[in-house]
C-alpha cells in the first residue's frame, strides 16, 4: 500500500479530491494537522464522498505525531525545489508521499529531514509556481502505482 500524506493541506476541494484518488487506488491517506477546513460528515458529503470511501484516511494531530507512529517505509517530499524528478525515483510498496499545504509547500525543516533523493519534483514551465496539489498527488501516485504494475488493481 502506498501512503499519502497531506501536510497541513488548506483547501476543502483538493483534499475531498485526494479522498476520492485513495478511495480508488487503495492508497491510505494520512491528514497532518491543523487542517484548514473541517472535516465533518456534512462537508465530506457537500464534497460527493461518503465515509466508508474514507476508510483509509488517518488524521494525525502534529508532525511530530506522525513520524514517531509513521507506517510508511520511506517517505518521499515533493517540492518544486527539488533536482529529483519524480519518474526517477523508484518508489516500493509501503512508501509515503509527503505534500505540503497549498500555498507554502513543506517547510525547511521537513525537507531538511530527507535525503535528497527522497525530495521530489516534477517538470514545469520555468517561471511556473506549482501545480495543483490534488493533480501533482494523483501523478505521483500513479507514477509509484505503475512501478508496482498496479497490484491490485484493474
Amino acid at each position: 500500500m502506498i501512503h499519502i500524506v497531506l501536510f497541513q493541506p488548506e483547501i476543502p476541494p483538493n483534499t475531498g479530491n485526494v479522498i476520492r484518488l485513495a478511495a480508488n487506488t487503495g492508497a491510505s491517506l494520512h491528514l497532518i494537522e491543523p487542517l484548514g477546513f473541517e472535516l465533518d460528515e456534512k462537508r465530506v458529503k457537500r464534497a460527493g464522498l461518503d465515509y466508508h470511501e474514507m476508510s483509509q484516511v488517518f488524521r494525525w494531530p502534529d508532525w511530530e505525531t506522525f513520524v514517531a507512529n509513521c507506517p510508511a517505509q520511506r517517505l518521499f517530499a515533493f517540492t518544486t525545489k527539488a533536482r529529483t524528478r519524480y519518474d526517477q525515483a523508484s518508489f516500493s510498496d509501503g512508501d509515503g508521499l509527503l505534500f505540503g499545504p497549498e500555498t507554502r509547500g513543506l517547510p525547511p525543516n521537513i525537507l531538511d529531514s530527507l535525503p535528497a533523493h527522497q525530495k521530489l519534483r516534477l517538470p514545469m514551465q520555468e517561471n511556473s509556481r506549482s501545480l495543483n496539489l490534488s493533480n501533482t498527488v494523483a501523478i505521483a501516485l500513479y507514477e509509484a502505482l505503475r512501478q508496482g504494475n498496479f497490484n491490485n488493481l484493474k
